[in-house]
């Protein structure tokens, strides 16, 4: 089983990087495959074209929300996870014949994802060794970096974009990547559909970190994602489709 770890600033094209991977391994048969949408935005199931709720699923955080509030739960002395493990499998995974999925969702509570994150954890621990590939896709920020959703992954791809302060994420996600002790095979760099050709070398070099690659520019991809249409029905000769299987080949020929 390999976990890779999509991360980035907002905007970047990581959500639409890991349904284009997911695709890529889905076309070449290297399944099965979980898709996990940690990002609160829960846009993946959508561009991996489920519907949840039509579905009958529920995100963690609903779960957490029924089990600890509306039913008068409490979580005191005993892990959120370990209350709702069942729930989970029975009302939150999808299962479809191509990939299972399942979300984290907005926040249960006002406050912080501590919870649904802890829960999420706790679920990925038990569920993937079934699968041979788990893409997570993680929120924009670096704070869930610290909750360790996934304290022990094969690669971290990293999508940025082009300013000085995507550069700045970057190089600040992966010192605290190190400093919380995730423990990593591989982090590559990859730039996001916002540059118009491959990083400047100078800007790559000061990173000092793995480029591998850039998610192509592509308006017919755009178009879908505003249309909020699959991506698995992204044509074969697409640009953005070409040069994300071009990264992740790439990657499988290192494994």
């Amino acid at each position: 089983m390999k976990t890779f770890v999509t991360m980035g600033r907002g905007g970047t094209g990581k959500t639409t990087f890991v349904a284009l991977m997911a695709k890529y391994l889905i076309d070449t048969g290297r399944t099965p495959i979980l898709l996990v949408d940690a990002d609160p935005d829960q846009n993946l199931a959508e561009m991996a074209g489920v519907d949840l709720e039509a579905a009958g699923k529920k995100t963690i955080a609903e779960l957490l929300s029924e089990t600890f509030i509306q039913q008068g739960g409490t979580t005191v002395g005993i892990p959120p996870s370990k209350r709702i493990e069942n729930r989970i499998w029975e009302e939150g995974l999808y299962e479809g014949d191509r990939f299972d999925l399942f979300s984290v969702g907005t926040k249960w509570v006002e406050g912080c994802y501590c919870l649904p994150d802890a829960a999420l954890k706790n679920a990925l621990a038990s569920i993937t060794k079934q699968y041979r590939y788990v893409l997570i896709d993680s929120p924009g920020g670096l704070e869930h970096l610290n909750r360790k959703i996934a304290s022990d992954v094969d690669t971290i791809f990293d999508v940025m974009g082009p300013s000085s302060k995507s550069f700045a994420h970057v190089r600040r996600a992966h010192r605290v990547i190190e400093e919380v002790g995730i423990r990593f095979n591989r982090f590559y760099v990859i730039g996001g559909y916002g540059f118009a050709a491959d990083p400047d070398p100078a800007a790559l070099a000061a990173l000092d970190l793995p480029y591998i690659g850039r998610i192509a520019a592509d308006p017919d991809v755009a178009r879908m994602v505003l249309q909020g249409k699959c991506l698995f029905e992204t044509p074969a000769g697409s640009p953005a489709y070409r040069s994300v299987a071009g990264i992740v080949e790439r990657v499988l020929a290192g494994e």
